[in-house]
């Protein structure tokens, strides 16, 4: 009987300490969300924070600047097609894609690897294009904000290369702005001083990728 009421016991201090230990463990994830909270996001979207939370600092890389510039167009949505029918994660529009020799839209949409490289086949072009007037702004202010290689980068994804000519050559005179109100200074200001030097400007270049 007492080696009944011994065992009895002991099953009882074990579930008890089981008990004590995920209750802890319980508050303690709930102390860690807390942390996080809504409330305390500083008017930063919460997404970011998310992906902050559940990903490494990518800084002011290239992989950064990409993933921001993804984020500005699409939330790094793949699928997307806007309203005015501009395509995938960096919002590409068909005439663009022509250009990198991307003749299937669908296809393109439905392949985040192409998507990948076309991003990066358009931001060589773009610094072969631009790459006089990099080694010329870069460093100096134009509307107040100073000039980048990023920014200018970002600024030709958005408005393409010929127009952040017109805007650097004008000191920022002759401006540009895309359907939703966004300009080629915004641009340069959002996407300032992140590190591209992996992009090497390439004057004809056109993705490979299987059509069927």
């Amino acid at each position: 009987m007492k080696k009944n009421i011994g065992k009895f016991i002991s099953l009882v201090l074990t579930i008890s300490i089981l008990v004590l230990v995920v209750f802890d463990q319980t508050e303690g994830n709930a102390k860690l969300i807390e942390r996080y909270d809504i409330n305390d996001l500083d008017n930063q979207d919460l997404a970011i924070n998310q992906q902050k939370l559940f990903s490494p600092h990518l800084g002011k890389s290239f992989t950064g600047f990409k993933e921001a510039l993804g984020f500005k167009e699409s939330q790094n949505d793949y699928f997307r097609v806007n309203q005015f029918g501009y395509l995938g994660k960096y919002q590409f529009g068909k005439s663009t894609l022509k250009v990198l020799g991307i003749h299937h839209p669908q296809l393109f949409l439905n392949n985040p690897e192409l998507q990948e490289k076309a991003f990066i086949a358009n931001t060589q072009r773009n610094k072969w294009v631009l790459r006089k007037d990099i080694k010329r702004f870069k460093g100096k202010l134009i509307k107040g904000v100073k000039v980048t290689e990023s920014g200018i980068l970002a600024a030709a994804h958005l408005a393409g290369p010929g127009s952040v000519k017109k805007f650097l050559r004008s000191y920022g005179e002759t401006g540009f702005a895309d359907a939703n109100g966004a300009t080629i200074r915004y641009y340069m200001k959002k996407f300032s001083g992140y590190d591209t030097s992996l992009i090497k400007p390439v004057k004809k270049v056109k993705v490979k990728y299987e059509s069927a």
